[in-house]
């Protein structure tokens, strides 16, 4: 495992989500909060045709309005958490990640914390999460794993890629209430490190995952930098 030094700054990346911003990311993560609830609105909604219509029409113009900004070239960190850097108090693109970036609308998003080695996150799973009925569906629990696990990884100190992760799937996902997840790591094996969670609803266990995560060496993740800005010229 790593040193105390190396566990502190990975973990003040994962947990800076949980820091007031101000600024522009205050006002990023805000526009991202109300794009939840409009998606989570929209999955429900018994709304008259004719105001739907009226709200596709201004979101398209808003989207078109927002193609005109330059798009941010600079990579700050990474959007998976396991491998992210920037900032130690968060944002930049830590914040985009699809599980647990809060300037990302497309995440619940997941909040988590470590504690003596584990990690432990909490979550909701609203309406747009939905697969069987009112349950999580089950690609987004695997997702969630993948995060979690992502997570507890890193505290090794030298974090990596998935290489395989299985997810047994043991009672459904509520959707609607608190969720926590629990992680671990097992073991270590050269460049391989395994790891493991849970996923309880209350007392009820509705998920376990193991997961072995494949450590790449840092020029690895500069080379696939330099790949994405060239996708954005």
């Amino acid at each position: 495992m790593t040193d105390r030094s190396d566990a502190r700054s990975w973990i003040q990346r994962w947990e800076g989500q949980k820091l007031a911003k101000t600024g522009i990311w205050a006002v990023r993560r805000r526009l991202a909060e109300a794009m939840r609830l409009v998606i989570e609105r929209l999955t429900t909604t018994d709304a008259p045709e004719a105001e739907l219509q009226v709200a596709a029409e201004r979101l398209e113009q808003y989207a078109e309005h927002l193609g005109t900004h330059p798009r941010h070239r600079r990579y700050e960190g990474y959007a998976e958490s396991a491998t992210a850097g920037g900032a130690p108090e968060g944002g930049g693109h830590f914040d985009w990640s699809p599980l647990i970036g809060r300037a990302n609308p497309l995440a619940p998003p997941i909040v988590m914390r470590s504690e003596d080695g584990r990690v432990h996150g909490r979550v909701v799973f609203g309406t747009a999460y939905e697969g069987p009925p009112g349950c999580v569906h089950g690609g987004f629990v695997a997702a969630a794993f993948d995060e979690v696990l992502g997570y507890v990884q890193s505290l090794t100190g030298n974090p990596g890629f998935t290489g395989t992760l299985t997810v047994r799937y043991r009672t459904p996902t509520p959707l609607h209430e608190e969720h926590r997840f629990e992680a671990w790591v097992n073991r270590v094996e050269g460049r391989k490190i395994f790891a493991a969670g849970t996923l309880h609803a209350g007392d009820r266990l509705c998920a376990e995952a193991e997961g072995i995560f494949i450590s790449i060496d840092r020029s690895r993740y500069t080379e696939l930098v330099a790949s994405r800005h060239l996708k954005l010229e």
